[in-house]
C-alpha cells in the first residue's frame, strides 16, 4: 500500500487521530506531548501514529494536508492543526465538543 493511502486510511478509520512524535504514553516531543494530553483530557479514545517509528509517514505526512510540522490532529477526516491550535481549541472547550461529535458520528 502506498504511504499516502496508509495515511488516508488512518485519517478515515479513526474519528480522532494524532500523528505525533512518540506515543501518548511516551511522547518524544513537547508539542506532541501537550497535544496528546489535550486529547486525553477530552475523555474519549483516539488513534495515534508514531511518525518516528515509520520514516515513510514522517517524510510524507507534511504533503498529505500541506501542513509542515508535527503533531497533526485530524477529527472526522479533517486536519484540525498542530499543537497550538489544539491547545487553543481545548482551552475554549471546543476540542471536547469536536471530539465528542466525532465519536457520535462514528457510532
Amino acid at each position: 500500500m502506498d504511504v499516502m493511502d496508509r495515511i488516508r486510511e488512518q485519517v478515515e478509520k479513526n474519528p480522532v487521530v494524532i500523528f505525533m512524535k512518540g506515543t501518548p504514553q511516551l511522547p518524544q516531543c513537547g508539542f506532541s506531548s501537550r497535544a496528546a494530553q489535550a486529547l486525553q483530557a477530552c475523555g474519549k479514545d483516539f488513534g495515534y501514529v508514531n511518525v518516528l517509528a515509520d520514516p515513510e509517514i514522517f517524510e510524507n505526512l507534511p504533503r498529505f494536508a500541506n501542513w509542515p510540522t508535527f503533531p497533526q490532529i485530524y477529527i472526522n477526516g479533517e486536519l484540525i492543526g498542530g499543537c497550538d491550535i489544539t491547545l487553543e481549541l481545548f482551552q475554549s472547550g471546543e476540542l471536547k465538543k469536536m471530539v465528542e461529535a466525532a465519536h457520535e458520528k462514528a457510532a
